[in-house]
């Protein structure tokens, strides 16, 4: 059984100090997912430099998060949503141009993307990130953790989706890392092929089940 740990919605100040915290006592690496306009706050900011200088891998999970691109009325949005977050990102990016898109609770269906948002992706050299494991920590800050390890023991290679957010889910992440030991998990920082659709820029597999018509 293989694990990727995967943050979203982040940083915030004293929860990502949390889970950088455990991460690092753990001596794990993982992904943090961040909103570009949170980046605009120095203390938030600070949050994900310090990600980045522990050996975190920092993506773009869109400038806002606001609405699933294929939801859009638009059918756009790419540049609004994932260029400008990329650029507040800088240096702090990965050079695989990690974008994770806004599931709307972690949906992978055709709310997802969309047709410009596909293309705007591959024309940048982007690498897009799904999942394939939500526990939903943001309702349960407790039970998560079962719901977790039940998803990853019928998965060889899961995709964790969990949030650095104060709903004091974070305070069970040690207990989880712990469980996933205890069930003899690997727990790495790469992404299993089939979570990654678009590899820097190029289409690894067809998206259509994940494109608004």
């Amino acid at each position: 059984m293989k694990i990727t740990l995967t943050f979203d919605n982040g940083p915030e100040p004293e929860v990502t100090d949390h889970v950088l915290d455990v991460l690092g006592a753990e001596r794990l690496r993982s992904t943090f997912f961040v909103i570009g306009e949170k980046l605009a706050d120095p203390e938030r900011r600070a949050r994900a430099e310090r990600a980045r200088a522990e050996g975190h891998w920092i993506g773009n999970h869109s400038l806002t998060h606001s609405k699933p691109f294929g939801r859009r009325e638009d059918r756009d949005g790419a540049e609004d949503e994932i260029g400008r977050a990329q650029r507040i990102l800088g240096p702090l990016a990965h050079p695989d141009r990690l974008f994770r898109p806004f599931g709307g609770g972690g949906a992978l269906d055709s709310g997802l993307l969309n047709r410009k948002v596909v293309d705007y992706l591959c024309a940048g050299g982007f690498t897009c990130v799904l999942w394939n494991c939500v526990p939903r920590d943001w309702e349960d800050p407790v039970g998560w953790v079962e719901r977790a390890l039940a998803q990853c023991h019928a998965t060889p290679w899961s995709v964790v989706v969990l949030h650095d957010l104060p709903t004091g889910a974070m305070l069970n992440l040690g207990r989880f890392i712990e469980r996933l030991r205890d069930a003899g998990a690997e727990i790495v920082q790469e992404f299993p092929p089939v979570c990654v659709p678009i590899l820097r820029g190029r289409l690894m597999f067809p998206v259509d089940q994940y494109v608004a018509a």
